[in-house]
């Protein structure tokens, strides 16, 4: 079945269409195959699909780690073969028999698409809505990158100009993440950025009109989006000119993000399933699929059928690639010419190095003093900005509280903003009160490439970003969530702001590393660990969250091997202050270090020879050897204790069957922070108590 579209100045010819039909045969052929899977989208995408990839985009499929490359974010991502298919037929990598292969064990096309593990996928999808806010990242992060090294290049003509291109669906528009995100693009007025709605008015509960009835051009017009809509052809499916049309139109339009909805039939042109909650995440059956392929003209005794016409056809992206991409490689060797500077720079930044001399520059804190973590993170933020100048963020509107702000003086805010400190390539972003947009969009950041990410707010609010923070860790991403007001050290503001759960919760996510600094110079060493942990001489990435205290804490000698995760740091004494074995261990995180040092001298007076562990991360602390690991918890010591203001979740691993943990397992209070920590058990009286229950519990 071939329906010419309209007139433009798209070439779609007779071929083109047959590839867009292949498309729609192979999603039916591969759903069908394994059982499971969502075809409906897939087919009736399929014209959206092929237009991106054959006829718009720049890209290369030679080479998808290409600077100059247009992004691709498929935000709707149970419709994996939408994507799977076009870098098949684009020629990325994917033969016949990995679409063959769908969901099945050890395949390249998993039921969603997956980060690192198929070429050509940009990001991780599948939670409704991510995606569409991983683009907004990609689009804020591509700005920043220009100001690094091209700003002075006039619209469109520099080398690091690309666009960014998002296809969602009705569930990714319904979900909040997305209205943030979508408010965030049309503040900061990201016209690199265009999102293709696909408006087929079917979610699995049927007809959306169950949930939504809002005008969603409206809604994004509000958010200040340039806003288009794509009609039908008359037979009901999309029209590939129309698409053409609009897409071209969005991307001519530089000053404000583009919205395009496109009306489509879900499942079409299947003669009973389109249109139908069934086609959306179910297999068509054998019988609709043979009456589909004969609506469009192939054989429906045939499967994965894939003429040499159309494969030999679609490859030639290949071609177009590669000459875009060398049409690229001159303008970039003009620009390296002209900017050796920049480009010394730009060398440095891709290959994930730090600059020369990095380090030095962090600030060592004088011992005695008392400073909360977050300010001391401020602090460096402010030191490692002089020399790190991929390295930007901020905070979900709590920079004051959070202490992230590395640039007063720079704002990244689009020209047009009336503030004095506004900057389209500033350097403290403020992502407004929407921490869920906030940790998707630093996925997206961090997943365009050539800069440093890190955003902040409190630690209780981490609820709202966990799906985000979740995908970070599944992708392996360099990302550093900064959270603070850690515990009930933050006081008057309640249960409702005083995290109890959270560092638990947090640490039970695979790959994502916490990271509680017991003072000023643990959260310069975490802050410096963390960075070299980002460079890719390191190997696999993971995103690091820093739990930073409100209150003021004692600063002790720097040790460097806070970074080890867990270290020694104060050893077991004879009365005399020489160094003895330890009869108890103490060991604590972050503003419940210091309660530690103060039982452990009470204990020590009393003649219990007692150690100080500080453990600022689990996670780092669990990478060591078992030698390093026992010398710093030997296992004949089998009186600890372990102190920390949240549920003890954590900490009964390390304390074993004699150890004690003091802990919070309940909801915190409205009070004053010494108040609190004095009425649930956070004290020197305390702490040095239960060591000795646990001392008596060894020696039974």
């Amino acid at each position: 079945m071939s329906i010419k579209p309209t007139t433009s100045d798209l070439q779609w010819t007779e071929l083109d269409q047959r590839a867009v039909d292949t498309a729609r045969v192979l999603a039916a052929d591969a759903v069908q195959k394994v059982g499971n899977g969502h075809p409906g989208t897939a087919m009736s995408l399929a014209p959206a699909a092929y237009t991106l990839f054959q006829k718009v985009m720049r890209h290369d499929p030679a080479d998808a780690e290409w600077t100059g490359r247009d992004r691709f974010v498929l935000s709707a991502g149970h419709s994996s073969l939408t994507l799977y298919i076009q870098l098949y037929l684009a020629g990325y990598g994917l033969e016949l028999d990995d679409l063959k292969a769908f969901r099945t064990w050890g395949s390249k096309t998993p039921g969603h698409p997956e980060y690192g593990h198929t070429t050509g996928v940009e990001t991780t999808t599948g939670p409704l809505g991510q995606g569409v806010a991983n683009a907004v990242g990609m689009a804020m992060a591509a700005r920043y990158e220009r100001g690094l090294f091209d700003p002075e290049a006039a619209p469109g003509t520099s080398p690091f100009d690309h666009t960014v291109w998002v296809v969602a669906g009705d569930g990714c528009l319904q979900e909040g993440i997305a209205a943030e995100a979508s408010s965030l693009a049309g503040h900061q007025k990201l016209g690199n950025l265009v999102l293709l709605w696909d408006d087929n008015h079917i979610s699995i509960e049927g007809d959306t009109e169950t949930a939504v009835s809002e005008d969603t051009l409206k809604r994004y017009e509000a958010y200040g989006w340039h806003v288009q809509r794509v009609e039908q052809q008359t037979n009901g499916d999309l029209d590939p000119a129309g698409l053409y049309a609009a897409l071209q139109a969005a991307k001519a339009e530089t000053g404000r993000p583009s919205f395009i909805a496109a009306r489509s039939i879900i499942a079409w042109p299947a003669p009973n399933a389109q249109n139908t909650e069934a086609a959306h995440g179910s297999a068509l059956g054998d019988e609709e699929i043979a009456a589909t392929k004969r609506v469009l003209g192939f054989d429906p005794e045939q499967t994965f059928e894939v003429s040499d016409e159309v494969i030999g056809h679609t490859r030639e992206a290949l071609d177009r690639g590669r000459e875009a991409r060398a049409e690229w490689d001159k303008a970039f060797a003009a620009w390296r010419t002209a900017n050796p500077g920049r480009a010394a720079d730009f060398d440095r930044i891709a290959a994930g190095e730090l600059p020369a001399g990095w380090e030095e520059k962090l600030p060592v804190f004088e011992p005695g003093k008392s400073l909360a973590t977050r300010a001391a993170s401020g602090k460096v933020l402010q030191a490692l900005g002089e020399v790190v100048p991929e390295l930007w963020g901020g905070s979900a509107d709590l920079a004051g509280s959070n202490n992230t702000t590395i640039d007063k003086t720079s704002s990244f805010l689009p020209v047009g903003n009336p503030l004095p400190e506004a900057d389209p390539y500033g350097r403290t972003i403020h992502f407004g009160i929407r921490e869920h947009a906030m940790a998707a969009a630093m996925n997206g950041i961090a997943l365009h490439g050539n800069t440093r990410i890190y955003g902040g707010t409190f630690l209780v609010f981490s609820d709202y970003m966990r799906n985000a923070v979740r995908l970070s860790a599944l992708m392996h991403l360099p990302v550093t969530y900064v959270w603070t007001h850690d515990s009930i050290g933050l006081g008057e503001d309640g249960p409702t702001h005083q995290p109890v759960e959270h560092l638990a919760s947090l640490r039970a996510i695979p790959g994502l590393n916490v990271v509680r600094p017991a003072d000023a110079n643990e959260t310069s060493i975490a802050w410096r660990e963390i960075l070299r942990r980002y460079t890719k001489e390191f190997g696999v990435g993971a995103p690091h969250g820093l739990a930073l205290t409100r209150q003021g804490v004692p600063t002790y000698q720097a040790n460097e091997d806070a970074a080890k995760g867990g270290y020694v740091l104060f050893e077991a004494e004879t009365p005399s202050g020489q160094n003895a074995a330890p009869q108890v261990l103490l060991i604590a995180t972050g503003s419940e270090v210091h309660v530690a040092v103060e039982a452990r001298e009470q204990l020590q007076a009393a003649g219990v020879p007692t150690r100080v562990v500080s453990m600022p991360s689990v996670e780092w602390f669990e990478e060591q050897d078992r030698g390093y690991k026992e010398s710093v918890l030997p296992p004949s010591v089998k009186a600890r204790v372990a102190v920390e203001a949240g549920i003890g979740l954590t900490w009964h691993r390390y304390v074993g069957d004699a150890g004690r943990i003091v802990s919070l397992e309940h909801f915190g209070a409205s009070a004053d922070a010494k108040v609190l920590f004095r009425e649930f058990g956070f004290t020197a009286d305390n702490v040095a108590a239960v060591a000795r229950e646990s001392l008596e519990a060894a020696a039974r």
